[in-house]
């Protein structure tokens, strides 16, 4: 159409793409399609129960209804069953099952709870060499460390003040937690689950399927150069340091990013403690 603001020619309502490239993979995942997430047949969030009176000052007892199976995840969930404490009805739990745990299995909660496997007790009632798992890691949160099928934490030390607990995670590390956080009694069941071999593609397919996973991922050397900055050439290399910066724009952020360092880690690892005078 005619317009006299833009010297008697409509723009067009959209600028030309002629010059753009492709948005490359990494861009269009969180992007629905086939990159979105299967949560149609899952059971919900793995708990403790919510912090509450009866748990802080006594315990609480529940019963296991049944162990099953959660979609993408590799630890069996417990579906337990409490008494309300106020009010004449039932609640229903999922907890993540510890290994040993069996359905009709009677599961108390509390700072006076036993310390007997599947049990839910604070920190501050479990002596060091614990084996413990799903643990809190700030009081009231409902579990968020040792949670994976086959993981623990181990309570390495209590502080002298009685406020604080030295926890040994599956990663090797070592962090202090409060003492009131909770924590689960056990090892997280389905333990050994990654050592049984695939076998065939399908398997991994189907493993793929159930999480937020593209598979099989093409590598970028093997792609054009207009699908991935690492593609083109004669040969498959990647013609530039994989290293990016974290400031990149997305169709250049892939590779290394913001890596502090490269390479293969060569010596050993010398740690130095406090110089003491004779």
């Amino acid at each position: 159409g005619i317009n006299a603001e833009y010297g008697g020619i409509t723009p067009h309502r959209y600028p030309s793409n002629n010059n753009m490239g492709r948005r490359i993979r990494v861009q269009r995942q969180g992007r629905g399609s086939v990159f979105s997430l299967r949560a149609h047949h899952r059971l919900g969030a793995a708990k403790l129960r919510k912090l509450d009176y009866a748990e802080r000052n006594g315990y609480i007892k529940g019963v296991v209804k049944d162990i099953v199976h959660d979609p993408g995840r590799g630890a069996p969930l417990a579906k337990v069953q409490f008494r309300d404490p106020y009010k004449f009805k039932r609640r229903n739990e999922l907890f993540i099952a510890v290994e040993g745990c069996y359905s009709g299995q009677f599961l108390y909660c509390g700072k006076k709870a036993a310390l007997t496997m599947g049990n839910i007790i604070p920190l501050t009632e479990c002596p060091e060499g614990t084996t413990v798992c799903n643990v809190e890691e700030l009081p009231g949160d409902r579990g968020a460390l040792a949670r994976a099928s086959g993981k623990f934490a181990t309570v390495i030390a209590q502080t002298d003040d009685g406020k604080k607990t030295m926890l040994r995670l599956p990663s090797g590390k070592k962090k202090l937690v409060l003492s009131h956080c909770r924590a689960q009694i056990g090892v997280v069941a389905g333990g050994g689950r990654v050592e049984k071999p695939m076998l065939k593609a399908g398997r991994a397919h189907y493993k793929a399927k159930a999480k937020k996973k593209n598979w099989p991922r093409v590598r970028g050397v093997a792609m054009n150069p207009v699908d991935h900055p690492h593609g083109g050439g004669n040969h498959q290399h990647i013609g530039h340091p994989s290293t990016v910066s974290r400031h990149a724009c997305p169709g250049q952020k892939v590779g290394l990013i913001a890596a502090r360092r490269t390479g293969r880690l060569r010596g050993t690892r010398v740690v130095s403690g406090p110089v003491t005078k004779d």
